[in-house]
């Protein structure tokens, strides 16, 4: 009677040292299940981590190219809306498919009057420019501008002042170059108050632009800003390349249709006509690269979790060969007086060891 006692307490202690024990030392029993087999538990984690590190990897390239995107936007001026003469594709009135459309500066006070709370408004006229300083010659895109355009294209100056309304006046003969430009004509020489010819009249360097941050095809960096009215002598001014305006604070769909419903009736094109006038709007720009900015993100979130999910299976099958080898260490537990859950426990402890 005595020794069934003393078997009936030893019992009771081991039962209760073997659940202490998976309470209080799971995991160090889960540490010394994987430095049991640690070649295949260090793939294991490999698998794991790998997973993770794209899941991390792959989102943060899909919001670093979003935020870089809109930053290029936001330094272009991500408020701007540019207004473009095409030609027509329809016939309508007298006008036959493919007329040109010209701007003039009638157009510009037509703009005044159906946009009146746009901020700022800036007439431009472009042309591919000789300019030459010295031996240096150079090709370049060259602007005429109103003083204006520095607050629509959000254009930051470096050195020396941007054009200014009475350079406009007097058709001041001053030009502003961009970094590139000015590296390239002036390479570590001071720029400011030398003059530059630009298709051989020349102009007197006023300005330099801080460097833009810009597309890899773009050469936003490599131009010149000249006063619009002193752009008389290298190109027709009657004519306007386009029209720029600021439209903060501006429905953008309604200000498009009315800018585009005013030239049709001052050209004598259908409104409906959309290669008469091209009108760029920044903003809608930057929304359509935000929608496409969610769907890299969601897709890149779709491959990591691919990948991390390979990673889980790989860790899957290894506990299920861990159960498949160990059964008689489980059959043991359990006759010590391991519940289904304790054993459950353990193997759930090595897998989060791992992980």
């Amino acid at each position: 009677m005595e020794s069934e006692n003393v078997v009936s307490i030893n019992q009771a202690g081991v039962t209760r040292s073997v659940r202490s024990l998976m309470g209080r030392d799971i995991f160090v029993q889960a540490y010394a299940a994987m430095r049991h087999d640690l070649r295949k538990t260090i793939l294991t984690m490999l698998g794991m981590a790998w997973g993770i590190a794209t899941v991390v990897l792959l989102l943060a390239y899909g919001d670093g190219f979003g935020r870089a995107i809109r930053n290029i936007w936001e330094a272009f001026g991500a408020t701007a809306v540019g207004i473009y003469p095409g030609r027509t594709s329809q016939q309508a009135g007298g006008n036959k498919a493919g007329t040109a459309i010209r701007f003039t500066t009638d157009d510009m006070e037509l703009m005044h009057n159906v946009v009146p709370l746009a901020r700022h408004m800036s007439r431009i006229g472009e042309l591919d420019a000789t300019l030459q300083t010295g031996p240096r010659t150079f090709t370049m895109h060259v602007f005429g501008i109103d003083p204006s355009m520095a607050d629509i294209w959000a254009l930051s100056v470096a050195e020396g002042r941007f054009i200014d309304e009475a350079d406009n006046m007097s058709h001041a003969r001053v030009v502003v170059l961009g970094s590139e430009a000015k590296d390239k004509l002036f390479s570590g020489i001071p720029a400011i108050g030398d003059s530059v010819r630009i298709n051989g009249a020349s102009f007197q360097v006023v300005g330099i632009l801080k460097a833009r941050m810009q597309e890899a095809d773009s050469n936003e960096n490599r131009v010149a800003y000249a006063p619009y009215n002193s752009m008389d002598t290298l190109r027709d001014n009657h004519y306007l390349s386009g029209m720029w305006l600021d439209s903060i604070g501006l429905d953008h769909n309604k200000m498009s249709k009315s800018i585009r419903d005013a030239l049709a009736q001052q050209h004598g094109f259908k409104s409906s006509d959309e290669r008469a006038v091209f009108v760029f709007d920044a903003q809608k720009q930057l929304e359509q690269f935000s929608i496409i900015t969610i769907a890299l993100k969601i897709l890149l979130a779709f491959i990591g979790t691919i990948t991390l999910g390979i990673g889980g299976v790989g860790l899957m099958n290894m506990m299920l060969v861990s159960v498949t080898q160990r059964t008689r260490e489980i059959g043991v537990e359990k006759a010590l007086g391991a519940r289904r859950r304790d054993v459950l426990y353990q193997f759930l402890a090595e897998a989060m060891v791992i992980t």
